[in-house]
């Protein structure tokens, strides 16, 4: 990441910001920057009073103080092509589309500059992705959890790439889009099928998950609406009788972050493997057979997988559908709970 010009902005303290901590002092009149990014800055000695530069997040702020707080831009990294093997499972001159393993980053991001899902595109696509995705997104125009395993549409060209986004910001209401994923879940949805409609949004817990938007405060307009419909294809019982395990394919409307994990959750449903939102059902692996056990252990992930992928060609206009098999660690889950 390479720094370029730093915009200035000049903060005056007021009479209830007096005795404040400068870091919390900045976080309240700039938006769009954590206070933990700005500490950040402080300690970088980006923030200056009278001409001296301050280093220390705590220094308290008195009224009628003034402050220059330098914020460095960053250009964004460009991706570079790693020969890095794809399971292509359709491609033309406008569109690829890609069985993405888990564990795969699908693009460059803060701690995930290389190894992704793009570096392995622009080797094998070389010069043909489209722009309109950034430089660091190239031809991308959706995507799935770096631990969530399936199909991926990508885009060769522009107009391919304005195409499809159309499609996908639609959510197939109009047109063919369909995406369709298989989950195990803990227990089983008293109903066979069903929908969750739900707002999510970010966390104010921990910013690294997604949450439910309360009741309470979906009148104030917070949060993004999601809306998953899921249907119960299997029930996995235990020696007792008791249904340990359900097989569902959730089918999405909208495509949020972590949708499927937060929504099947949000029921009492968590994912098997999900860390951040089946940590509580860890336990109940205990009752599972002891060949089922093994084998959540070694899939180490949640149980996703994006099994089924449809949409219109936005160049040749024929839909396409595809389905991809469960991985092999998934599948071996699968057949210990039968």
């Amino acid at each position: 990441m390479t720094p370029t010009s730093s915009p200035q902005h000049l903060l005056t303290a007021r009479a209830e910001d007096d005795n404040e901590r400068l870091d919390r002092f900045l976080a309240t009149h700039i938006e769009g920057i954590s206070r933990s990014r700005l500490k950040t800055l402080i300690k970088e000695g980006q923030v200056s009073f009278k001409g001296d530069r301050l280093r220390e997040p705590n220094h308290r702020v008195k009224c009628g103080e003034e402050f220059v707080l330098n914020i460095p831009q960053v250009e964004d990294a460009t991706p570079k092509p790693e020969d890095i093997p794809l399971d292509v499972i359709y491609e033309d001159e406008d569109l690829i589309v890609i069985d993405k393993p888990a564990g795969m980053v699908v693009h460059p991001a803060a701690g995930n500059w290389d190894h992704t899902l793009v570096n392995a595109l622009l080797f094998h696509c070389g010069d043909s992705l489209s722009g309109i995705g950034g430089v660091r997104r190239p031809g991308i125009v959706h995507r799935i959890d770096k631990d969530t395993s399936g199909l991926l549409v990508v885009a060769k060209n522009d107009r391919t790439h304005a195409g499809l986004s159309a499609q996908f910001a639609d959510h197939g209401r109009t047109g063919p889009l369909e995406r369709a994923y298989l989950a195990l879940v803990w227990g089983a949805p008293s109903r066979t099928s069903g929908t969750i409609d739900v707002p999510l949004a970010r966390s104010t817990q921990n910013r690294q998950k997604i949450a439910v938007v309360p009741e309470r405060v979906r009148e104030q307009g917070r949060g993004k609406y999601a809306i998953t419909h899921y249907e119960l294809l299997e029930k996995y019982f235990d020696t007792d009788g008791m249904v340990r395990v359900g097989l569902v394919r959730c089918r999405l409307e909208t495509g949020r972050t972590h949708q499927i994990r937060v929504h099947m959750a949000h029921i009492h449903h968590p994912l098997l493997g999900d860390e951040a939102y089946g940590a509580g059902f860890k336990a109940s692996a205990r009752n599972l057979p002891q060949g089922a056990q093994q084998a959540l252990a070694k899939l180490n992930r949640q149980a996703l997988h994006a099994a089924e992928l449809g949409f219109e060609h936005p160049i040749s206009g024929e839909v396409l559908r595809f389905k991809s098999p469960l991985p092999p660690k998934l599948q071996c889950l699968l057949d210990e709970l039968e």
